[in-house]
């Protein structure tokens, strides 16, 4: 693996976990009235989007980055839909 593609990876991980403590703080309040629905839709689709991106490119980083962000965001819709 060379630098190039662990510099990406790196800021990937770093850049795609940036939901796990809204996620965390949602199952424990059970409230998500402060979360914009709209917000999440558009990063949601923007998530998607760099994967197509991703793919295209053959990229891996990118592709790693933005599965798991598109889980995490969809999962921030559907607690949201949930516990409106």
């Amino acid at each position: 693996m060379d630098w190039i593609l662990l510099v990406g990876l790196a800021a990937a991980i770093l850049t795609t976990f940036f939901l796990v403590p809204q996620i965390v703080k949602i199952l424990r309040t059970k409230g998500t009235k402060d979360i914009s629905l709209l917000m999440y839709v558009v990063i949601t689709i923007g998530f998607f989007l760099w994967l197509v991106y991703g793919v295209l490119r053959e990229d891996p980083a990118i592709i790693f980055a933005n599965v798991i962000a598109l889980i995490l965001g969809f999962f921030v819709l559907v607690l949201k839909i949930k516990y409106k």
